[in-house]
């Protein structure tokens, strides 16, 4: 017998509460929309505007690699897409703004205060830069953080806002210097691949894409760690993001101070210090994503014995492969909207698990019941559609043996309601 159906979400909130978040949101939407205008205007200013075309078409480039690779590895418990825009955003128009405005400001402070400009040049891009510009990328962490609470529950959903962050950053900041190194190249006629603009592309493009990702992913492991921990524990949700930032201006700093350290050094900090800290932060967000998988493995099956859940659900629900098989086969036998509720409904059981998970761990916060039932609902309106397709994908991918049963003898149903169907509900046996 199935349980019955959960209570349905408390009602929606007040009129007013909805005008003050499209207030909000208006502000967001026109700060930003303010700072692409005077950033881009800047950066043309400075490269011209045949080296900011250039400079723009060669930045795209690696814009599709690194948020696709974000976006892989927030696929267990997908983020909405307007927070990850809004992170890009941030990046590329109002953070690029403050670091380049800033910048500017404290290197001619210095040169002025020092008679130096030498000096002050490379204090500017081993000092200066790190700690501007890796606290106005880590605004938008923080934002998300504070506003967006119920979407940033852990280290993946730090280290992908904090990874669309740097890639806006980096894209702007890519415009600029290709800009400025075609630019020499028409001053001095140079062309090919002996030309700054080959060069420039090569070492930021090729080399180092991942750069900026890569100090401020610091920061969002900060946040993300903050956002497991207890409600008691103030002072770590606090110490913890700021330690990540000192990572994120310090790595920066050796990055940007490489050329200090001799004529090959450059070369040095690039294979001794920025691949291998490249290599042990991408294990640890694979090893993250895959802990997700884990946890709704060893979280879900209690809801499936309380029947809220099919009994093959967690198995499938814990592979991402079974998740693309339930995906598939839905969209085959009733259409792309099928498909879509069994991806919300496979993004709304991850959510269930990793909240029970928070919750044993204290880290839930005080509307964990509430939050529960409302995961609990929507499943339930997806379950006619998505259980029978998860139960399927549990036994094609191997996750759940097949039943042996009698040739003569019809299928046994399982222990869970699939409408009426058999085991694999209304899209027949594998």
């Amino acid at each position: 017998m199935s349980s019955p159906p959960p209570r349905a979400p408390a009602p929606a909130a007040a009129p007013g509460v909805w005008r003050g978040k499209a207030v909000r949101a208006g502000a967001v939407i026109t700060l930003l929309a303010l700072s692409a205008l005077v950033i881009l205007a800047l950066v043309r200013e400075q490269t011209g505007t045949q080296g900011f075309l250039v400079g723009l078409g060669l930045s795209v480039l690696p814009v599709p690699l690194l948020t696709a690779a974000f976006r892989w590895l927030d696929q267990v418990e997908p983020g909405p897409w307007k927070n990850q825009i809004f992170a890009f955003a941030w990046g590329a128009f109002a953070a690029a703004l403050v670091a380049i405005l800033a910048n500017s400001f404290a290197t001619r402070w210095i040169a002025m205060a020092t008679a130096d400009p030498a000096g002050a040049d490379h204090l500017g891009a081993t000092v200066i830069a790190p700690v501007v510009e890796e606290s106005a990328k880590a605004a938008a962490v923080l934002l998300v953080f504070l506003f967006r609470r119920r979407d940033f529950t852990g280290i993946v959903d730090g280290v992908v806002t904090a990874g669309f962050t740097a890639t806006g950053f980096a894209f702007t900041e890519n415009i600029l210097y290709l800009g400025n190194a075609f630019g020499e190249d028409v001053e001095s006629g140079s062309s090919g691949l002996a030309s700054v603009t080959a060069a420039t592309f090569f070492v930021r493009m090729v080399m180092s894409p991942f750069a900026h990702p890569l100090f401020t992913v610091l920061t969002g492991i900060g946040f993300g760690l903050a956002a497991t921990a207890a409600e008691g524990r103030r002072l770590r949700r606090i110490v913890l993001p700021l330690l990540g930032l000192a990572l994120a201006m310090l790595m920066h700093a050796i990055w940007n101070g490489s050329s200090a350290f001799g004529e090959y050094g450059f070369y040095v900090v690039y294979a001794a210090f920025m691949v291998p800290v490249f290599g042990l932060l991408t294990w640890l967000a694979v090893w993250t994503r895959q802990g997700e998988l884990r946890t709704v493995a060893g979280e879900l099956p209690v809801y499936a014995a309380a029947g809220r859940l099919g009994a093959a659900e967690p198995l499938a629900l814990s592979s991402m492969r079974a998740r693309s098989v339930a995906r598939g086969m839905a969209a085959r036998m009733r259409g792309p909207e099928a498909a879509r509720a069994v991806g919300e409904y496979e993004a709304l059981a991850t959510s269930l698990a990793l909240l029970r998970h928070r919750a044993q761990r204290g880290a839930a916060g005080p509307d964990f019941t509430a939050r529960e039932q409302e995961l609990l609902h929507h499943l339930w309106q997806r379950r006619a559609i998505a259980g029978p397709a998860l139960a399927y994908a549990a036994h094609a991918t191997g996750r759940l043996p097949r039943p042996l049963l009698p040739p003569q003898r019809p299928p046994t149903p399982v222990a869970y309601d699939t409408g009426g169907h058999g085991p694999y509900g209304p899209y027949g046996q594998p």
